[in-house]
């Protein structure tokens, strides 16, 4: 590749782009063999961040603005591979992804938004394929844990069962940090969309909305809460389960149906057993709602927790495969950062290294990340990211 730069950073002037930045900077100096980039609307901006994050001073600099498709094109044409943190992608994301599909390059973003996800796809991904790009979407907390947990705890079912199995639970178990302010933008930016345009109704509810051509079985709603027989718990709405259940499905789609075309699978919040998880579920449902309106007074974009509340934050996420006899295999997924900053960070740059070096030979198109690069990002993420990966006996 004549490429100037492996990675190039956009949008690392924003929250999460310089904790991007920050990452690559502290984790990959001195590592000649890399060459990376930040980019941004402001020079002098890039510039305070780069002194801030105490990146070497002669990291370039590149200004950029998704407004202007001759710089974002100018851009793109020194990188390898594009990381984009710059949401709502609804918003701001179209013109990058058309560049990086016409020229070749790479692109990763933390895209939770699948309805614009479906628009690129149906738009993009013959040019991708044609000219080398590999576009991958959702390279964060949405949604790399649950489509690695659900690809790990099917490696065990098939080594218990001897075949994978067509029903999978994912139980988020316990969660201490804010989703990210681009995250409730970008549903709100959804929400407006689809009140624009009532025919996206019936594409935000379906499952299979991004794997076109192909629709499975009927999937749980997941949308009140339940009592989980398997669990012994009551259940409550996961917020991210609409971003994660659609990229599992074209994650399995992606890997020719390895879970089965029969495939079902639903995310949940564990609440507890008896009258007091009941009460916790229904709580649950009432803070989801005021997420959902931008009543909950979180993170604005370009916001977010400071360092000591990234590192106190975790995740641990269950992932339970149940065989059509009823046995069960049982696999954690945990992170040891908040959620939606430490954790995602790391996870995308991580994810850029795993697919120019682990995985180099990922054929064009537009993936996901687990599809993409499996068990090597599965490797990188424990190694380098925090994550654990644990078959639960």
């Amino acid at each position: 590749m004549s490429s100037k730069f492996d990675i190039v950073v956009y949008g690392a002037t924003g929250f999460t782009g310089q904790l991007v930045a920050e990452y690559l900077a502290a984790h990959y100096k001195g590592d000649s063999g890399l060459k990376w980039a930040m980019a941004g609307r402001s020079k002098d901006k890039l510039a305070a961040v780069r002194d801030a994050i105490g990146a070497p001073d002669d990291t370039a600099l590149i200004v950029a603005d998704g407004g202007d498709a001759a710089s974002l094109q100018a851009m793109v044409a020194q990188a390898r591979l594009i990381i984009t943190t710059v949401g709502p992608y609804q918003l701001y994301g179209s013109e990058l992804v058309a560049a990086c599909a016409a020229s070749g390059t790479d692109y990763l973003d933390l895209c939770g938004e699948p309805l614009w996800m479906r628009k690129m796809i149906d738009a993009h991904e013959a040019a991708a394929k044609s000219s080398g790009a590999r576009i991958l979407f959702s390279c964060g907390f949405d949604s790399i844990p649950f489509e690695l947990g659900v690809y790990f705890v099917e490696q065990a079912a098939k080594k218990e069962f001897g075949a994978p199995v067509a029903r999978v639970k994912g139980r988020v178990r316990a969660m201490k940090g804010t989703f990210s302010g681009g995250t409730a933008a970008s549903a709100r930016a959804t929400f407006a969309a689809v009140a624009q345009d009532l025919s996206l109704v019936s594409m935000v509810q379906d499952p299979f909305v991004l794997t076109p051509g192909f629709d499975g079985p009927k999937q749980p709603r997941g949308n009140k809460p339940l009592l989980d027989e398997d669990m012994g718990s009551w259940t409550a709405p996961f917020i991210m389960a609409t971003i994660n259940t659609r990229n599992v499905h074209r994650s399995n789609m992606l890997m020719d149906f390895p879970y089965g075309r029969d495939f079902v699978y639903d995310e949940m919040v564990l609440t507890g057993p008896g009258e007091q998880g009941e009460a916790n579920a229904k709580k649950v449902v009432a803070a989801v709602n005021a997420e959902r309106m931008g009543a909950s007074g979180g993170p604005k974009p370009g916001e977010g927790p400071s360092k000591e509340e990234r590192e106190n934050g975790m995740y641990d996420l269950l992932f339970v495969a149940i065989a059509p006899d009823g046995k069960q295999v049982r696999a954690a997924v945990k992170g040891d950062r908040d959620p939606g900053y430490g954790s995602t960070s790391k996870m995308i740059a991580e994810c850029a290294l795993c697919l120019l070096r682990d995985t180099p030979n990922v054929p064009a198109g537009i993936w996901t990340p687990g599809a993409a690069m499996g068990d090597k990002l599965i490797k990188r993420l424990v190694d380098n990211a925090g994550l654990t990966f644990e078959v639960e006996k």
